[in-house]
């Protein structure tokens, strides 16, 4: 059953556990299907929340509101939504969600319209965005940055429509004065973990993401169809071995048992495509530079043979080309 909801004055909501928390301004930067989802839970929470995003998505925000569909509900949210970068002006806290791609661009856009006390974490794919978007803002003052690492899955089903398809959680770097945002992300449903090897974390992902995103994208197939192909389980155990070397030459301390993440994931998730799939089917670049790609790199400058990520990273950007 579809709702609708007007959260402008509300900190709490059926669903939701009620605890007594500091209403927050949220500004979510590139509110893609990432962005929409913990957008919207935290508008759903009763904090203010605007959403700078594609045209499409601003204006069927700013007709209907903005539909969250889950695994639990299924509701039509009323939240502010922008085009404009300037609208993180005032905000306490920015969930940074751009593409991989467009980080220092987008940072450069938006520093002179953030505040100095502005909490920003970087909700985005890859293992070196907070550390280059703190380069860029440190040329313009700086600002505090946390990096975090980002389990769910998501799909914009339609201008406005975002849909979950599982999970939803974070894991943050410990940081300093960030108290009230974490108690806002736990009371807005978002379980979200602090973790002091975000670095391992971040590579555990990335990981993952080098293992199912290129094998999704070329076949335009779900998790759980993917691994049930001939061979793809050997070609993806190779992936992984060549991931682990390198994280091994770099110094890398990985968080977790990175063979059991990448076996239980499709299991998780076995109707979801991955984002770089979603990305081609869209006539989209791809993050595929910032996964396979930083591993070929990266491997390359630390005299590690990465041929099974080299080939799936350029297989992806032949099929990007296409769509170019």
């Amino acid at each position: 059953m579809l709702r609708v909801l007007n959260c402008s004055r509300c900190l709490t909501f059926p669903g939701i556990e009620a605890v007594a928390v500091q209403a927050l301004k949220f500004a979510v930067m590139g509110a893609g299907a990432v962005g929409c989802y913990f957008g919207g839970m935290l508008a759903r929470a009763g904090h203010q929340v605007v959403l700078i995003a594609r045209p499409q998505h601003v204006a069927a925000i700013a007709n209907a509101g903005l539909r969250l569909q889950t695994q639990n509900f299924d509701e039509v949210i009323a939240l502010q939504s922008s085009v404009d970068a300037s609208e993180v002006s005032g905000a306490d806290v920015i969930l940074f969600c751009v593409k991989s791609g467009d980080t220092e661009a987008v940072g450069r856009l938006m520093a002179p319209f953030l505040g100095s006390g502005t909490h920003i974490f970087c909700l985005q794919n890859g293992v070196d965005n907070a550390e280059r978007l703190r380069a860029v803002l440190t040329a313009q003052g700086g600002h505090q940055v946390s990096a975090a690492v980002v389990y769910v899955a998501t799909e914009m089903a339609g201008p406005g429509h975002v849909k979950h398809h599982g999970r939803g959680d974070l894991v943050c770097e410990p940081t300093p004065g960030n108290t009230a945002v974490l108690q806002a992300l736990r009371a807005a449903g978002v379980p979200i973990a602090e973790s002091n090897n975000v670095r391992g974390e971040l590579w555990a992902k990335l990981i993952l993401n080098c293992a199912y995103n290129a094998v999704s994208a070329i076949t335009q197939l779900p998790y759980g169809t993917t691994v049930a192909g001939d061979g793809v389980q050997d070609v993806m155990r190779d992936v992984v071995a060549e991931c682990l070397a390198v994280a091994k030459a770099d110094g890398v301390d990985l968080a977790g048992d990175v063979h059991d993440a990448v076996a239980r994931l499709a299991n998780s998730m076995p109707m979801q495509k991955s984002s770089t799939a979603q990305d081609l089917a869209r006539g989209k670049p791809t993050e595929i530079d910032y996964l396979n790609g930083f591993i070929v790199r990266r491997g390359a400058a630390l005299g590690i043979a990465t041929p099974v990520n080299r080939v799936l990273w350029s297989l992806v950007k032949l099929l990007e080309s296409k769509t170019a």
